[in-house]
């Protein structure tokens, strides 16, 4: 990949809202950034970014101004995760699924939403199989300002390196565990042999 192709993703990318949401179809906003800068794909996939955040996509890609796409979803203000702890079970989806990392709790404990990290991408819903989990309009309307995406970003990043370290260090794991193929096959062998003998068993007349 060329510099300056680099260059364009990065330069598409910072202006993207950073809630990391996956209503423009993308896995993140860095996969979307990439489509548009190397696939020619279109920049209204982003509810988020709203009217505001086309405008400045079509500044850089020069690509023609036009309207949110609305099968993406709608703009609208920022809303916040919200938690019910009465009805909350501490199974721990919503940890896995929030991916800035602003749930906390363990399982089997109640969780609760970190509001300052919350991006309002909603991702957390359908992972609730309580549906204890909902969206709420904060007292004060919050302003998604370049801060906001920026903090979003770097807990969206580190959680991401995390998870790929756990990742690696599993598959590490793994291979520093010898399969005893030998005990594999003599356990599968002796399945086999107990299940022809009951099979050659006669069975009692009724």
């Amino acid at each position: 990949m060329s510099l300056a192709k680099q260059e364009l993703i990065e330069s598409i990318n910072s202006l993207l809202p950073q809630t990391q949401c996956q209503r423009c179809g993308y896995q993140a906003c860095l996969p979307y950034a990439q489509a548009i800068a190397l696939e020619n794909e279109a920049i209204n996939r982003c509810p988020p970014g709203g009217a505001r955040g086309i405008e400045k996509l079509a500044q850089v890609t020069g690509q023609p101004i036009v309207t949110l796409n609305e099968d993406c979803g709608t703009e609208g203000p920022v809303r916040l995760a919200s938690i019910d702890a009465q009805r909350c079970i501490g199974c721990a989806l919503c940890l896995d699924a929030c991916p800035v990392d602003a749930i906390t709790g363990a399982f089997k404990f109640m969780h609760a939403v970190i509001e300052d990290d919350c991006t309002g991408c909603e991702l957390c819903l359908p992972s609730c199989p309580v549906d204890c989990i909902e969206m709420l309009s904060p007292a004060q309307p919050i302003e998604w300002t370049s801060d906001k995406a920026d903090q979003a970003r770097q807990h969206f990043e580190r959680r991401r390196h995390r998870l790929l370290k756990q990742s690696q260090d599993s598959n590490a794991k793994r291979r520093q565990q010898p399969i005893d193929k030998e005990g594999l096959l003599k356990a599968a062998l002796a399945r086999a042999q107990a299940r022809q003998q009951s099979d050659a068993t006669p069975k009692p007349r009724q």
